[in-house]
């Protein structure tokens, strides 16, 4: 079966109507691209102007409207799904108080391998159809615009939640569910070490796999108290603070617009920037003895800044 039919099959089996990238009509586009390339005689035959009008103007803002709500819907869905799990207290009690945690762990994790599966035929999808795109017009722009869609926050395998999503896994995989027989959420997912060095490792389908380096390029250690920046860079988050010029009691979003990311140098990255909560769960399971070492000298370091922020809004105060 050809993966448009397959594609359209999936989308369609959806009890809900959910966003997905129009494989059909953009190979609609492409072909009438085509067309009208191959009618034009001033053209050699062998590359695509470097302006098409069609493409550009139909092509890749269709394309770039349908990743956007595809990985919308995707982040939306997969951090419902998380506050479940994670909730705890009060906010547990109230989440139950509104019915939202009727379902067991089983469903929870066919829950996130119905989303991951959503993610991955998405982005399969996308590849296939810029690749479609070179082929067509001789060119490497569909190459290109990867690029462009993971400065965008468009591209879908980039996105933090499903780092959350693939920590989520291990960490229910090696409680509650372990001994019962409930669906596996990634296949071969897990914590691998290269030099001592940890990484999330997924093998996915269609020859698609996934690792995620777990070092901040900071410090140089295992990450502590992890956040992902919206670039998609993983710094432990007083590291984050200190590379964005503010105080783990302002916070990221206090961030000036103007600081860069320590590895790609983008602008504007801190204030989006996301607690991966379920990630530092199944670090700390990991490297017990790691963290209550990273605890205990942070928090020698929080109880600094609180206290020189303290001092200065009274020196402030009373005007000193």
């Amino acid at each position: 079966m050809k993966f448009c039919k397959k594609y359209q099959e999936y989308m369609q089996g959806q009890q809900k109507q959910l966003p997905a990238v129009d494989f059909k009509k953009l190979k609609k586009i492409l072909k009438k691209c085509r067309k009208d390339f191959e009618s034009h005689q001033d053209h050699d035959g062998q590359s695509c102007p470097h302006h098409c009008p069609l493409c550009d103007g139909t092509f890749f803002p269709s394309l770039v409207k349908e990743m956007s709500a595809v990985v919308g819907c995707f982040n939306k869905r997969a951090q419902k799904l998380l506050e479940l799990h994670l909730a705890s207290g009060f906010r547990k009690y109230f989440m139950w108080f509104q019915g939202r945690l009727q379902k067991d762990h089983a469903a929870l994790i066919q829950e996130g391998k119905d989303l991951v599966t959503y993610a991955l035929i998405n982005a399969i999808a996308v590849r296939k159809i810029l690749k479609k795109y070179d082929k067509i017009h001789y060119s490497k722009q569909g190459q290109a615009f990867k690029s462009k869609a993971q400065s965008m926050h468009i591209e879908i395998l980039q996105s933090p939640w499903l780092c959350e999503l693939m920590a989520f896994h291990i960490n229910l995989r090696e409680t509650k569910v372990k001994s019962s027989k409930a669906p596996a959420l990634f296949e071969g997912c897990s914590l691998t070490f290269d030099d001592d060095k940890p990484s999330l490792s997924c093998e996915l389908f269609d020859s698609i796999k996934l690792d995620i380096d777990l070092t901040c390029s900071i410090c140089l250690d295992t990450v502590f108290d992890p956040v992902s920046l919206t670039c998609g860079h993983i710094f432990c988050y007083m590291c984050a603070c200190s590379a964005a010029s503010v105080t783990i009691v302002d916070g990221l979003k206090a961030a000036k617009p103007k600081e860069k990311c320590p590895l790609c140098r983008k602008t504007g990255v801190y204030e989006g920037a996301l607690h991966l909560e379920e990630l530092n769960i199944l670090l700390s399971r990991s490297f017990h003895k790691y963290w209550e070492q990273r605890l205990q000298t942070e928090r020698i370091e929080r109880i600094r800044q609180v206290k020189e922020h303290w001092e200065s809004q009274c020196r402030a105060f009373m005007g000193v």
